[in-house]
């Protein structure tokens, strides 16, 4: 056992000879400013999506009206969970939870008259994930650097309790053309 002991023993004197304090200090404080960067990296919530979750609809499918289908027309630009399917409806949070201060939007077709409208995508903050009828459809959506139009960020974090629970859509007016 003494080879090992050795071995050991040359090794570190050898990383002592080529390293200073300064530069693991370097490196240890690389290390901490990195690791506090990550909480601000997007948050991605299609990891649910394969669990029988409901997935975007094809460009050739019917649009549907019913606000628990991720078919539902107003619905266009959604990512995440479904407040319909989570104790609340299509434009309003469950009980518990409230609608995030800050929203992305987008501008969906009612295929029953024609007309576009500019919906609003609230998050539902207050409670963990609902973990049904997960929607993520991303007609029109904008690359990240246009924030305001982008839903693959978690908007509860500009809110009291950062815990997203779903989404809903909410009609702002018709869109002027």
């Amino acid at each position: 056992m003494k080879w090992f002991d050795s071995f050991f023993e040359r090794s570190a004197r050898g990383v002592a000879q080529r390293s200073s304090r300064r530069s693991a200090m370097a490196t240890l404080g690389r290390v901490l400013v990195g690791s506090a960067l990550v909480p601000l990296l997007p948050v991605d919530r299609t990891y649910a999506a394969g669990k029988g979750a409901a997935s975007a609809p094809s460009p050739a499918s019917a649009v549907s009206d019913d606000p628990y289908s991720c078919d539902y027309w107003r619905y266009c630009a959604i990512d995440g969970w479904l407040c319909s399917c989570c104790g609340g409806t299509s434009s309003s949070c469950p009980p518990g939870t409230s609608p995030s201060p800050i929203t992305w939007i987008g501008t969906c077709r009612n295929p029953h008259d024609g007309t576009d409208y500019i919906v609003s995508y609230n998050d539902c903050c207050g409670k963990t994930s609902c973990g049904r009828c997960f929607c993520n459809r991303n007609e029109h959506e904008k690359p990240l650097y246009k924030l305001s139009l982008d839903n693959d960020i978690n908007w509860c974090m500009a809110s009291g309790n950062a815990n997203y629970h779903c989404s809903v859509s909410v009609l702002l007016g018709v869109a002027q053309k």
